[in-house]
């Protein structure tokens, strides 16, 4: 184990490399969200996606319709194998579905990979309304997954779930987050879009400041995805070196573009346009 964790920090230090970012969450047969999403958004915004696949979902525009976990083990070795070879700069984790499979990320990402900025998207509900995250783990995910978070990306039923704070209004998010730092992690992404209004306002709150992004709704069905995605994204521009605010900025202007080119596929909540940079570049 010393050597392997040698290896990961060598590979680590001494390639010159940016952009590299591992993705450890569900795989979406639909490929909207969860791996899928974010093999492309990494790509789409200059990185470099790598994957531990957490379960398989089956799953389309309209709903889940069964979930696969992966043996610990494998969550483990998926994890290892990537970083004592190629390396990160950033993680982002999605759906992690049960304790074993939260302990074992935990475990594994503090063995190999400690000091990698690390962008967690507690991810518990599917956009159909489907749950992705077993009830009792999720103390097991706020006390192994929110310290030590670079940044933490709850909607507003994952940060009351979270916080224990009534999320629906801005005040509101603005005291989940507050929450949420007191419980460990370096900064929070409180996500507006349940909270009705023309406006979503999305509040980015650190240890030393508390930014507002705004963005004028979209009436669209075409959701499937979107906090992957964004997760995705951000973690790629700070993998690239951005700072935390101008990576949420980025990230959150690819977002919104994707939402408003998403193509109407399949019969439910469709998937965002993740390859909207490749229709501008045509």
């Amino acid at each position: 184990m010393i050597g392997e964790r040698v290896s990961a920090r060598k590979s680590q230090d001494n390639d010159g490399s940016k952009g590299r970012v591992l993705s450890i969450a569900g795989s979406d047969s639909g490929g909207g969200a969860g791996i899928q999403a974010d093999i492309k958004a990494i790509a789409m915004n200059g990185g470099y996606a790598m994957t531990a696949i957490t379960a398989l979902t089956l799953q389309n525009t309209q709903g889940v319709f069964g979930v696969v976990t992966t043996p610990p083990k494998a969550i483990r070795e998926q994890i290892r194998l990537t970083l004592t070879d190629i390396g990160a700069d950033a993680l982002k984790t999605g759906m992690l579905g049960d304790r074993a499979t939260i302990e074992t990320v935990s475990d594994t990402i503090h063995e190999f990979g400690p000091a990698i900025p690390r962008v967690i998207d507690p991810v518990m509900v599917a956009t159909s309304g489907d749950r992705l995250l077993t009830a009792d783990a999720v103390d097991v995910l706020k006390s192994l997954m929110v310290p030590g978070a670079t940044l933490l990306t709850p909607n507003a039923p994952e940060a009351e779930i979270l916080s224990g704070k009534a999320v629906e209004t801005l005040d509101g998010q603005r005291r989940a987050a507050e929450r949420l730092l007191e419980a460990g992690a370096q900064a929070v992404l409180v996500k507006g879009g349940h909270i009705s209004g023309d406006v979503i306002v999305d509040v980015l709150h650190t240890e030393y400041d508390e930014i507002f992004f705004e963005a004028k709704r979209i009436d669209t069905q075409n959701t499937h995805g979107t906090g992957c995605t964004l997760a995705s994204a951000i973690a790629t521009h700070i993998a690239l070196g951005k700072t935390l605010p101008d990576a949420v900025d980025a990230g959150r202007g690819y977002l919104l573009k994707a939402i408003e080119t998403a193509k109407d596929l399949g019969q439910g909540h469709g998937p965002v346009n993740h390859g909207w940079v490749l229709d501008v570049e045509r």
